[in-house]
């Protein structure tokens, strides 16, 4: 892409020195200043590259912002101007007041709606040659939840019924992550990068990339509370900061850790589990197994099964601070892990 911009722009330019000499060529007056000519024609070919190279970050979506900018303020000037109050007057004056409010307004205009322009994709969706679903439920998918993966297992049970909207400044900081040189957070990103690819790979899924940049790294917080906001969507995210200031601004939150610790299943007494037995209980004859939520899992009289999988009979359940302790029979064998 890079290269075809350079040909592009090299192309230009020669064609900008050939039109210099051709203008000078075709106007006999000016036969002996066809070498000006060229330099003048070199001169406004490399300022239109320069212009071009200065607005390399500006995007589609920024132009149709300016222009409709530009149109809502030529309309104010121009209803300004054929108001009753310019109806009167030196014509001098009320020319220049008509050119001062076409440049005021018109400049106005275009600040506001580049400043607003995330505001301005919501009002008129068709900005993005995509139309927006209104009746579809939309998600605003956060870094971390990425970074956590397990939204890639839950679309794929296909019981999230929602659009997943994955703002461009978010993938931008997961690209950040994965570029650290901290091992810990490369890992992070990499793997929040994988989730990318898996959600992708989804057939049913709805993904939507939307086109959003932030200025500073303190605003992605912020942004992603608003856009949820202004969207009517929910946040996915595990951050609980995060999901704080979500939940200050009135926007809905989902929390895979409590969707997480909904779908664990109750623990009865007297019910069978099947668990990997991975170390000696404190007690003479017990080992010490987990359950996939992470509960502790002893189970009496099967310390010459540990490293196997073992069928045992609940007990006793206690609850402690980092979660349950299980206390169980052995029944028998039902495999080797």
């Amino acid at each position: 892409m890079n290269r075809t911009l350079l040909v592009i722009r090299l192309a230009f330019w020669v064609l900008c020195v050939v039109g210099g000499w051709l203008v000078a060529y075709t106007i006999k007056e000016w036969d002996d200043y066809r070498w000006l000519a060229m330099i003048v024609g070199a001169l406004i070919g490399a300022l239109v590259v320069l212009v071009d190279v200065l607005l390399k970050g500006f995007s589609l979506r920024g132009l149709s912002a300016m222009t409709f900018g530009l149109g809502v303020g030529a309309l104010i000037a121009w209803l300004i101007s054929t108001s009753p109050l310019l109806e009167e007057g030196d014509p001098q004056v009320i020319y220049l007041v008509r050119l001062t409010l076409f440049l005021v307004c018109t400049y106005l205009g275009t600040v506001i709606a580049l400043r607003g322009r995330d505001e301005f994709n919501l009002v008129i969706p068709y900005v993005r040659f995509v139309p927006h679903e209104v009746d579809v439920p939309l998600i605003v998918v956060d870094t971390s939840a990425l970074i956590d993966g397990r939204i890639a297992r839950v679309c794929e049970t296909q019981f999230l019924g929602a659009a997943l909207v994955i703002p461009t400044f978010v993938l931008n900081e997961l690209q950040q992550v994965a570029d650290s040189p901290d091992p810990l957070k490369q890992a992070r990103g990499r793997r929040g990068l994988e989730v990318l690819n898996e959600l992708r790979r989804i057939k049913h899924l709805d993904i939507r990339i939307h086109q959003s940049e932030i200025t500073r790294r303190q605003d992605l917080e912020a942004k992603l509370v608003f856009l949820a906001q202004s969207m009517r969507a929910k946040l996915l995210t595990t951050d609980q900061n995060l999901a704080k200031m979500a939940q200050f601004h009135g926007v809905s939150w989902l929390n895979l850790h409590s969707l997480e610790k909904a779908l664990r299943p109750e623990i009865v007494i007297g019910e069978s589990i099947e668990v990997d037995l991975a170390k000696p209980g404190k007690d003479e004859g017990q080992a010490v197994g987990y359950l996939p939520d992470g509960s502790m899992v002893v189970v009496n009289h099967a310390r010459a099964m540990i490293g196997r999988r073992v069928t045992a009979e609940i007990t006793g359940v206690l609850p402690t601070a980092g979660g349950k302790m299980i206390f169980a029979n052995l029944l028998g064998e039902s495999g080797v892990s």
